[in-house]
Order: C-alpha cells, then structure tokens, then sequence
C-alpha cells in the first residue's frame, strides 16, 4: 500500500534461495522450484512470506492516475515488483558470513559438516549490486520481470568447505581438521534449539537443522533467467573476485 499511495513505480526484494531450500541437494535448480511446505528456521520462512508479498503486488494499479500513464497499459500506472535470490554474499564489508568463519576458526571451534563435497553458489557484493540495478532498470522500462523471482550468484558453484580452506590458508589461519558427519549436526541442531528456546537467555545456538543443510548440502542455481530477463552476467570473475575477497581481510585485520 505505502508503494502506491508514494506513487514507487518499481520494487525490488532482496530474497535469498533459501526460501526454496529444504533439506536436500539442490543442483542447478531454477526458479521452478516450489516454495517448501515446511522452512527449518524463522529466516528462510519470513523471507518466503515477505517474497509472495511483494510479487502478488506486481500489477497493483496506481492510487491516482494523475501521473504520466503508461501508453501500453490502457492509460493506468502499475506497481512492477520482482524478487532477487543471491546466494552467499561475500566481499569487503561483509558484516556476517567471512568473520563468523574466521572467529571461528581462530578458536578452533569450526567443524567441517558432511562430507566436504558439496558445491554451493556464492556471490560477490559487486556481482549481486550488479543485478539489482540490471534488475531495476528492466522493471522501470517493462513489465517483463514483473511478478518473477530470479537466482543469482558467481558464474560458477564453488566446493563450499574447499573454498573456506583455500581463504583460511591465505590468511595463515589454522585448516579445518574436524568433521561432524551430517545426521549428527542435524541431530545436534535440532536439541540446541529445543534448549535454547526453552532457555533463550543463553542465546543464538551455535548449530541448528537449518545451518547443517547450509553447511552439508549442496545448493547451487541455474542462472539464465536472470541473464535471459535482464542480463546478468557476473562482471567480476572467479580470481578477481577472490583478490577482492582477501585483499579486504588482510587490510581490514579480519
């Protein structure tokens, strides 16, 4: 409502994939994937929740048609929404992913979940930036993203426990010796959080169902609807983005 009545022309909702994520693989999915009926956190759920909203709005007509009408539109301004699913942002002054990793690991309290060979999509905060202006762009100028949600990441899908090796290696950081096997982090998870809600004052527990999956599954997307919609093709490659990636830790002391 506060759209229309401002008279915002376009919406666009930073998402995540794992409003599509349940507890299983999901390799080179696309944007077919059904919503799961039952969401392992409060995160992936109120993502999903806020996600529907904001794409049932597209196509919303304008409070007052005071403004300019669209000539294709029959002479009425209507809302444009789309939804945009990066999957692991990372980069300089990222505030959660890579220093959660690194305190982590300085303790010596991080653990390798699962096998280690799962490959999951990450995404630079460059390449994500560029898809939300690519994204916005379209939706000001046609209605051909309008009511979509669309995955984004790096060209490729990374090994995920391969990936934090090679950064804590140059960082000079101790390797991740350790591994906790899936069912067993799961299992672990899902009493931390039975505990933990009963006693909340002990705070965020350090392991839940949902960051087993995060942590064990692989998850990785097919991007070309992004590409084929409004041209996303991630500007910043592999070894630039990685240089970018280490080149903040080291100067930022993280």
């Amino acid at each position: 409502g506060g759209c229309l009545a401002q008279k915002v022309f376009a919406l666009l909702y930073t998402s995540s994939p794992s409003v599509a994520i349940g507890d299983q693989d999901i390799m080179g999915g696309d944007e077919s994937l059904p919503y799961p009926r039952k969401y392992l956190a409060d995160y992936p759920a109120t993502k999903a929740s806020a996600e529907r909203m904001v794409l049932d709005a597209d196509g919303w007509e304008m409070v007052s048609n005071t403004l300019e009408p669209l000539p294709e539109a029959g002479g009425v301004r209507r809302l444009r929404t789309c939804s945009l699913r990066p999957h692991l942002i990372y980069g300089p002054r990222d505030p959660h992913l890579i220093p959660r990793l690194l305190d982590a690991a300085r303790v010596g309290r991080l653990r390798r979940v699962g096998s280690g060979h799962n490959l999951v999509d990450v995404t630079h905060v460059d390449n994500a930036a560029q898809a939300h202006v690519q994204a916005l762009d379209e939706l000001l100028g046609s209605a051909r993203c309008g009511g979509k949600a669309y995955f984004i990441g790096d060209a490729e899908p990374v090994n995920l426990w391969d990936w934090i090796g090679r950064l804590l290696d140059e960082l000079g950081l101790p390797p991740t010796r350790r591994a906790v096997p899936f069912r067993i982090a799961y299992a672990m998870g899902a009493s931390l959080e039975l505990l933990h809600r009963l006693f909340p004052r002990l705070g965020e527990p350090r392991m839940t169902r949902f960051l087993a999956v995060q942590f064990a599954r692989s998850h990785y997307f097919d991007h070309s609807q992004a590409k084929e919609d409004f041209g996303y093709d991630p500007r910043l490659t592999g070894p630039d983005a990685w240089a970018s990636l280490v080149k903040w830790c080291k100067e930022d002391g993280k």
